[in-house]
């Protein structure tokens, strides 16, 4: 599989990219001006996106009643150049009805282990950690998506 992608420079420190897609973003580095992601955000951006998919899907095979996927991620980078991740941690939150404990661990771990090319490319410079949650919707609810109260899993 070949992905291409185009970056041009504005100016300053911005750039447009437009992958293969054709679906440009605006990329800045310059943290003053702040008119797009910065490129080493949309490296976690990349990473959670890789590993949703991956989850969402995961779970849709074990037939869990997946409502929704939330995933933040926190990472710390190197204090000198190259200023790459050295530490990521990764935070689920899914919601739906009677999702097992377990589903969603080994979705999570499969992702991280196995499946994602994100988490497999930053993990040779950091050290991914992991933690999820699951907000039980109540089915008569759900045109309101409220959440009943969470449990919580750490791993």
């Amino acid at each position: 599989m070949i992905t291409e992608a185009s970056v041009k420079w504005t100016d300053g420190d911005q750039f447009i990219g437009v992958p293969s897609s054709g679906h440009g973003v605006v990329i800045d580095a310059d943290r003053n001006r702040n008119s797009g992601a910065g490129p080493m955000e949309l490296l976690i951006l990349g990473l959670g996106g890789c590993t949703g998919t991956d989850v969402i899907s995961i779970l849709k095979k074990k037939r869990e009643r997946v409502t929704g996927l939330e995933i933040k991620i926190r990472g710390e980078r190197a204090p000198t150049p190259p200023t790459v991740y050295t530490q990521i941690h990764v935070h689920y939150i899914v919601s739906g009805m009677g999702i097992k404990e377990k589903s969603v661990h080994d979705a999570i771990q499969l992702s991280e282990t196995k499946y994602c090319g994100a988490a497999a490319m930053l993990g040779k410079t950091a050290t991914i950690s992991f933690d999820y949650e699951i907000l039980e919707i109540d089915p008569a609810s759900m045109e309101n998506s409220e959440p009943l109260p969470a449990q919580h899993e750490n791993k």
